[in-house]
């Protein structure tokens, strides 16, 4: 069965997620539900940031663990997100940050095909 993947990431992102490791170890992602920098993906030291039952994981990009919020996740289940990063500083506590650049979330909807494998696939709710 081919699999669907629920997020991924871009060049320049990985890049700075690569730079972000080297400087802080371990690192995981959040995809925030309108705290702090709106809805935007936020970058911590692993473990950092405690997920539980109102999270859902994704997968990974670049190595490190992708979550979202449940109520996040039920609003964008129908779309791919892929992680992206922008010039400018984010308001919220993203390792970035100090930077001067920004994770940013872009998302398309799934084909018709991935639709119907997500059938099949879901994440652990």
């Amino acid at each position: 069965m081919k699999a669907v993947k629920f997020v991924s990431v871009t060049d320049e992102a990985v890049k700075l997620i690569e730079e972000l490791r080297d400087a802080h170890g371990d690192l995981m992602f959040h995809q925030s539900g309108g705290c702090c920098d709106g809805s935007a993906p936020m970058c911590y030291v692993n473990g950092e940031f405690k997920t539980g039952d109102a999270d859902v994981y994704l997968g990974e990009i670049a190595g490190c663990p992708f979550y979202i919020g449940r109520q996040q996740y039920a609003a964008w289940e129908h779309t791919h997100l892929i992680i992206d990063v922008v010039e400018g500083r984010g308001s919220g506590f993203s390792l970035e940050a100090p930077r001067g650049v920004r994770f940013l979330t872009r998302s398309r909807l799934f084909t018709e095909e991935e639709q119907e494998l997500l059938k099949e696939q879901q994440p652990a709710l």
